[in-house]
């Protein structure tokens, strides 16, 4: 999945409070964890960061605020929150586990999946395919309570059974492993406790599958003499185990390393410096903006909302050089690492303290994090620093253009169309009064043909020409009475309610144009798109989202997108009627709204209700 580089990379940006609280609350419902872990796994200043992979599959990667990716989620109406290896060496039995020899893991970095011969050990019984696993490296000293760390996330391909019974093919679709191009965007730090993993100069994008061997099921390791052994067989004689690193041909050995960046590397002086100049540019473009109420900012957040957005966007090898504005062919695809992870504080605190120690804000150092309780804008290096263009400039600019491209969306048409009914009597006004019987009127042709026909006959009112004498016009009458209704409560109508109940006699057809689209024109009465705020699994509050489909909505592709404007849990199922509708969870009315606009849906054409503070 990460095998190759990440393209269309977009600018992280800070995850609110109320979003991580969310976030938080879904990894603690989906892997069963105490709040005090979810806080571990899930900490303050996450930021998220849109990304496309090699196979233009769009996702979602939730960062720490040094960096390190810790969940994404990946595919098209794909809502699982995946952990990476940098989550699960915090906690290790997070996921269910499947140990693999010290010759496999170089392949499975290299971007292979796990074959079915390269399985010694599970450690659940009751994991079942497409389940999330961590492969972790078997060795002679693992226990069914201790194993190394895990060096991979990946979906079961097979059942028990099949493992079992020692038969070919893939065990693990593997999603993400140690050193792939999402493991890059951290610290690229070892794991935890030794590993060794050969590498070689060879290449090959796709390791050679083995030939099959048996699996153990959970607690049945095989034995130790056995699982070391690189020449096992079974029954034929044929070698089933993955060979041995050393003994892999150059071509055979993918490589594990990448190739350096092409951004410049920066020293950690240089990567401080950056940080500092972050700080004085926050301070004097935003910062002197808020109001005393804003501060006190605990530390984490004061780092991922006002010095990491407020890096230089374009970055050179010197200071004075990212601080110029270059031409848009010298910027880079991807940011360089500028941290604090990477510079010469190494902790967050130690960072804060110089700031403190310099009066450029002044710091509260309390538990469970320090506070900033205010920041010095006439200090002389606020004042003498010359803005530059960072990335939250450069974020606001491609938020202001995409807003700028939505605006330009046309507006679809919708058109509300009649065709007379000859068994609801409709056929018969149109036919009598010289009109086609076959075509589709808009609303504007019945007013029309109404006009024409009382005209014609002179049926206006001479009391009150907005009244017709429906009564002296056998058709007429006809037409628009309903069934049962006596003829002297229709005797005299104004044209409006004539033209409401020829069309209701009418057959409803409707058609939607789109720019771009080809025009769709369908039998039936169109309804507007509901968004309706409702309760669902209790007090849970969801948004949800029907009747879109006519309107040249996709199911699928509108909950991707939902998910990223309202960052929450978004997913696509079957509707009650035909088609599919969309569930967000949380009230959400006014960003689907927005997001329905955008698409050129006519405003009148939504209908948002909130059925929980109706029910108030």
């Amino acid at each position: 999945m990460f095998k190759k580089p990440l393209s269309n990379i977009k600018t992280s940006a800070p995850l609110r409070s109320s979003d991580r609280r969310k976030l938080k609350q879904r990894v603690i419902q989906t892997y069963g964890i105490s709040p005090e872990l979810g806080d571990l796994l899930v900490p303050n200043g996450l930021m998220s960061q849109k990304v496309v992979t090699y196979t233009n599959d769009r996702g979602v990667i939730y960062l720490s605020s040094e960096g390190d990716p810790l969940w994404f989620t990946i595919g098209n109406g794909a809502d699982d929150l995946i952990p990476t290896v940098y989550t699960l060496w915090k906690k290790y039995d997070l996921l269910p586990s499947i140990s693999t020899p010290a010759a496999v893991t170089p392949i499975l970095v290299g971007g292979a999946d796990l074959m079915i011969p390269g399985v010694v050990q599970v450690s659940s019984s009751i994991v079942s395919p497409q389940q999330l696993l961590s492969v972790v490296q078997h060795t002679a000293e693992s226990t069914s309570t201790s194993c190394g760390p895990p060096l991979a996330v990946g979906q079961l391909a097979v059942d028990l059974d099949t493992l079992k019974a020692s038969g070919k093919g893939k065990a693990v679709h593997v999603l993400h492993t140690w050193k792939d191009h999402l493991f890059d965007m951290g610290n690229k730090g070892d794991p935890p406790g030794e590993i060794e993993v050969k590498e070689d100069d060879g290449k090959d994008e796709d390791a050679p599958e083995s030939e099959p061997a048996g699996a153990d099921e959970r607690q049945e390791s095989v034995p130790d003499d056995v699982a070391n052994d690189p020449n096992r067989t079974n029954g034929g004689g044929a070698s089933n185990s993955v060979p041995p690193a050393e003994s892999l041909p150059p071509a055979s050995v993918p490589k594990t390393s990448t190739s350096a960046p092409s951004e410049p590397a920066f020293s950690k002086e240089e990567v401080s410096d950056i940080l500092h100049a972050a700080v004085l540019q926050a301070i004097k473009t935003t910062l002197t903006t808020l109001t005393f109420a804003s501060f006190p900012i605990p530390a984490s957040t004061f780092y991922s909302s006002y010095i990491l957005p407020f890096r230089p966007a374009f970055v050179r090898k010197s200071l004075s050089d990212a601080q110029s504005q270059p031409s848009s062919s010298e910027t880079s695809s991807s940011y360089p690492q500028i941290d604090i992870k990477h510079s010469s504080f190494k902790s967050l605190i130690a960072f804060f303290k110089f700031l403190d120690n310099r009066r450029i804000l002044s710091l509260k150092d309390v538990k469970p994090e320090p506070l900033v309780m205010s920041v010095l804008a006439t200090h002389p290096c606020v004042v003498a620093h010359q803005p530059y263009t960072s990335l939250r400039d450069v974020q606001i600019k491609e938020e202001k253009i995409e807003e700028e491209e939505r605006s330009k969306v046309r507006k679809m048409k919708v058109k509300e169309l009649w065709k007379p009914h000859a068994p609801s009597g409709s056929a018969k006004f149109f036919s009598e009064g010289g009109f086609n019987s076959e075509e589709l009127y808009t609303y504007s042709d019945l007013k029309s043909a109404v006009n024409k026909y009382v005209a014609a006959r002179q049926l206006t009112n001479a009391r009150d020409q907005s009244y017709v004498n429906v009564g002296t016009d056998e058709v007429l009458l006809s037409t628009v009475r309903a069934k049962g209704e006596a003829p002297e409560s229709v005797e005299f109508l104004k044209r409006e309610d004539i033209i409401r109940r020829l069309s209701e006699k009418m057959q409803s057809w409707y058609e939607v144009q789109a720019e771009g689209k080809d025009a769709v024109l369908k039998k039936g009465q169109l309804k507007p798109i509901s968004v309706a705020v409702k309760a669902r699994q209790g007090r849970k509050a969801n948004t949800l989202v029907t009747g879109f489909e006519p309107f040249f909505l996709e199911g699928g592709e509108m909950a991707d997108e939902l998910r990223r404007l309202c960052a929450t849990s978004v997913s696509p199922r079957p509707g009650k009627a035909s088609g599919l509708e969309v569930l967000v969870q949380g009230r959400q009315i006014k960003k689907v709204t927005e997001f329905l606009l955008s698409r050129g849906v006519p405003k009148e054409w939504i209908v948002s209700v909130d059925k929980l503070t109706a029910k108030k």
